[in-house]
């Protein structure tokens, strides 16, 4: 058996070599009522365009049948239909590649280039934290998610500014990022003189304001970037402070001495060049102004100032139901706060939040939902938030619904080892053992060809920045992640509502339709925070049971990458 993973990227370029040279004609299909029968389509229009008469010769589609390469899903069958070429994957074998390597699976597709470097500069953490604009937070946030997902992908990452102020330390670590903390300021001795060799022509003799040393022209440099850099052409004088040439020095001495574990060979002392490394400063709409001035200010005083700095420009916030005019990130946290203590008092009844035991909990659930209200919107596209609705595991694109079927999960694997433990069932046996055909059920295919499979290219996706692309703006899918993991969720929901993993409640029997849907609702609401039920051994179906369980191990597996991407620890039960 092959044992490089299979993977939808080089399942596709495979089809699609195998039709000739051409543009790209097959896709991967993702509903629930096409996967019944496909996996992947190749169009009628798009093989018009590739074949005279639409199509495609005998001896193609032989080879299409017999596909295989490095990576490649084996193919069960390929035929012509009324929507264009049906493929469809030998699922079994399928399952077995990809559930006897879970891990695999949890790892982006491609490595990054060794030695590439990201030096992350997120203005908005020199404002203090009482002051922090929840577009200036989306900024944070965006910024934070960026790192780890580089990070996860090889990327060696800088993070800057060092926090100094220690109430936004306490803020940070609240929600769940993780940011340097400042040791001692950088020393500008050396930008200030030289910015004052510059500034003795910009002095017209007028008295300058307490630490402002002077103007600087902005203009020439501007129009030497051309129209195309994408720099505001309004700029043109700066003004420039102590503090703007102490940001600029922090920048500089972070692009010239990385952390001794940042990189493995690239540790200590400065490197010899910047072409290496790209500078993306994470910035709100409203601050893009003043960033491209320091910009420009670093590239004017600094000989060997970055080769290459793009912007993230993070879109407004705008916010309903808030219970102010302006409302502060602190604010906003305090707010979702309580929303999440009150929804679970309704749920459980008493006032969990004075229960230690759930005060994590809490936490986790507050930072979920603002994580997922803030991250799921594309950085460079308007944020609306309705800060009026209500926190619920029932809402289907919140971060708490996502966390309730992370702790489902959590709940099962753990009621699996009580009855394990009990004498119940059997321990689990070795991987290469399990039956994998035993897989048939629509809902168990659709969590692993849509979830589990493309996970790989989706964390490379997260970590994708095209440096190369001309302009100033540089775009990132952070987006991504929070919404791969909703979809997740309903999947998962959806397949454990409706199938059996471990067996069936002896409490049921005797019960009529109705009230056993009653019973099984009410088992489904209250699953995460009580054992389950005694469950019924079945010996003849211990096979299926185990291979569904390793099945939800991978989706286990998964979705708790997918949550370490965005800072989020698992919960075992809400």
């Amino acid at each position: 058996m092959a044992t490089r993973r299979l993977g939808v990227g080089e399942t596709l370029g495979a089809l699609n070599a195998a039709l000739g040279p051409g543009c790209t004609v097959w896709i991967k299909e993702t509903r629930a009522r096409h996967l019944r029968s496909r996996d992947f389509l190749a169009p009628h229009r798009a093989l018009q365009a590739r074949f005279d008469d639409g199509q495609v010769p005998e001896h193609l589609l032989h080879v299409l049948a017999c596909l295989q390469g490095p990576g490649v899903a084996p193919v069960l069958r390929c035929a012509p239909t009324p929507a264009g070429l049906s493929l469809q994957l030998q699922r079994p074998a399928v399952f077995e590649r990809v559930l006897s390597a879970v891990a695999a699976y949890a790892t982006p597709a491609s490595p990054a280039l060794p030695g590439q470097r990201v030096l992350l500069h997120c203005p908005a953490l020199r404002s203090s934290a009482c002051a922090l604009r929840l577009s200036q937070l989306r900024t944070v946030l965006v910024a934070d998610h960026l790192a780890r997902a580089l990070r996860a992908h090889g990327v060696c990452v800088r993070l800057v500014p060092a926090v100094q102020d220690p109430h936004m330390l306490t803020f940070l670590q609240q929600l769940r990022v993780d940011w340097p903390a400042a040791s001692e300021r950088a020393s500008s001795h050396t930008l200030r003189s030289h910015a004052l060799e510059e500034l003795i022509s910009a002095h017209d003799g007028r008295t300058l304001s307490p630490g402002i040393l002077g103007r600087l022209c902005l203009k020439e440099l501007v129009e030497e970037q051309g129209r195309t850099a994408g720099y505001d052409p309004n700029l043109n004088n700066c003004l420039v402070t102590e503090d703007l040439l102490s940001v600029l020095a922090e920048l500089q001495e972070a692009l010239w001495h990385w952390p001794e574990d940042s990189h493995p060979g690239l540790a200590g002392a400065p490197d010899t060049g910047t072409d290496s490394c790209l500078v993306v400063h994470v910035v709100s709409c409203e601050e893009e102004f003043q960033q491209q001035k320091l910009d420009l200010l670093w590239q004017k005083l600094v000989d060997k100032a970055p080769l290459r700095q793009k912007h993230l420009i993070c879109g407004p916030v705008k916010v309903t139901g808030a219970p102010g005019p302006l409302m502060t990130a602190p604010e906003y946290y305090n707010f979702r706060h309580a929303q999440v203590c009150k929804a679970s008092a309704l749920k459980h009844g008493g006032d969990l939040a004075q229960d230690p035991g759930w005060t994590e909990i809490f936490g986790v659930l507050s930072v979920a939902t603002i994580k997922f209200e803030m991250l799921s919107t594309a950085p460079q596209s308007q944020l609306f938030l309705a800060l009026a609705d209500n926190i619920s595991t029932k809402g289907t694109k919140s971060g708490t619904f996502v966390m309730y079927n992370c702790a489902r999960l959590a709940t099962l694997f753990e009621s699996y080892k009580c009855s394990m433990e009990q004498g119940l069932y059997p321990t689990f046996p070795p991987v290469s053992s399990l039956d994998f055909s035993l897989l048939h059920d629509e809902g168990e295919w659709l969590l692993l060809f849509n979830n589990i499979l493309p996970f790989p290219d989706l964390l490379s996706q997260t970590a994708m920045l095209d440096c190369t692309a001309p302009g100033l703006h540089i775009t990132a899918h952070t987006e991504m992640m929070c919404k791969f993991l909703v979809q997740l969720s309903m999947d998962f929901s959806s397949y454990y509502n409706r199938v059996h993993i471990l067996g069936v409640s002896t409490q049921h029997n005797g019960l009529g339709r109705a009230e056993r849907y009653r019973v099984k609702t009410k088992e489904a609401e209250d699953e995460t925070s009580r054992p389950l039920l005694f469950q019924e051994p079945r010996p003849h179906r211990f096979g299926q049971m185990f291979v569904r369980l390793q099945l939800l191990r991978a989706v286990r597996e998964v979705l708790h990458t997918g949550l370490a991407m965005l800072g989020l620890p698992p919960l075992s039960h809400i």
